[in-house]
């Protein structure tokens, strides 16, 4: 009994001994990297708390110091009718990011950020599923060759965190070979530009199919758990832990990690302008921000969209620019070293 437990402890040992090399790996290897902050921006989501979405973008384009963009093209809002396309916002967009000199990764395929998830137009669900992927692979073609060589694109977000089932509940068709051939489709029509995908959860690493350009970690810190707890939780994830996770994508595919989404807005048991601001505050208060911020620092992982931008100017425009104001302070100072 004594020599298992001796050989368990030994194991238990090497095994931290690995983690901890592994981490230690990553973040030398990455030390002399500057970050790089993104954000991620929905114009529908801006026009849902009744803001004017370009006045939105202009102000994030023009007082925050950031200059990597992640803009939605979703097909229910550019394909109302079918083969009828309306780009002229997702234009003006891309347009005002090149002024700026700003670059953008675009979200492509059915499912983007924000709810409800999968963004399918209301012609397309009565659709046969063979005729059903032919209209969704012919929509993102379309946007891939509209945008393709635009200055502003740097890159591709592909149906994001595709394999989450906890949220879009009315995703069509999670199959993987529909993923591995829309993945195909937008290659073949673009190889220049990288394709990101993203995880779809704060835990695991990328092992199934497609294997692609880069790879996509979300980090959520407080949230108010819905399913059992029904309280806020602050997630005890430590951030060398998604370190591990970076290295570990880093040594089976020789591809790039970043931070596609961090929690910079609130995450409430309702729709966030609902919420009181004392309510907001319980995760995403201007304290927390700053803990997300260096958390996300922590992991050594250098590019970092965040995700919350429409709330932060909603914010700004009722009154209170603590949010505003700590994120162009964190900027502006991270843009200047």
């Amino acid at each position: 009994m004594k020599k298992l437990t001796s050989k368990i402890l030994i194991l238990v040992g090497i095994f931290f001994i690995l983690v901890a090399m592994l981490v230690s790996m990553f973040r030398f290897s990455h030390k002399n990297q500057p970050v790089e902050y993104g954000v991620s921006y929905s114009a529908e989501y801006a026009i849902s708390f009744g803001l004017d979405w370009e006045e939105t973008y202009k102000a994030i384009l023009d007082q925050l110091s950031i200059k990597k963009l992640r803009l939605m093209s979703y097909w229910s809002s550019i394909e109302l009718r079918q083969s009828i396309y309306d780009f002229k916002k997702l234009d003006k967009q891309f347009d005002l990011a090149a002024s700026a000199n700003a670059k953008i990764s675009l979200a492509i395929g059915l499912r983007q950020p924000r709810w409800p998830e999968c963004h399918e137009p209301n012609w397309a669900k009565n659709l046969s599923d063979q005729a059903w992927e032919e209209a969704l692979t012919k929509y993102t073609l379309a946007v891939v060759e509209r945008y393709k060589n635009h200055p502003a694109l740097e890159s591709w977000q592909l149906e994001n965190e595709y394999y989450n089932k906890d949220f879009g509940k009315n995703c069509r068709n999670y199959d993987t070979a529909r993923l591995q051939a829309e993945y195909d489709a937008v290659k073949n029509v673009d190889n220049t530009h990288p394709i990101i995908m993203n995880q779809s959860n704060q835990f695991g690493v990328p092992l199934r199919n497609p294997h692609s350009d880069s790879y996509g970690f979300s980090i959520y810190r407080r949230v108010y758990e819905a399913r059992f707890l029904k309280r806020y939780v602050t997630h005890p994830i430590p951030a060398w832990f998604h370190s591990l996770r970076a290295q570990i994508v880093e040594n089976l595919y020789s591809k790039p990690v970043i931070i596609h989404e961090l929690q910079a807005e609130p995450w409430g048991n309702k729709p966030l302008t609902e919420l009181s601001k004392t309510e907001q505050d319980q995760t995403m208060s201007q304290k927390q921000l700053i803990k997300n911020l260096n958390y996300a620092e922590a992991t050594g992982i250098k590019v970092q969209y965040l995700w919350g931008a429409e709330w932060w100017y909603w914010r700004l425009q009722h009154g209170d620019s603590s949010i505003w104001e700590t994120i162009r302070n964190h900027t502006e100072q991270n843009s200047k070293l």
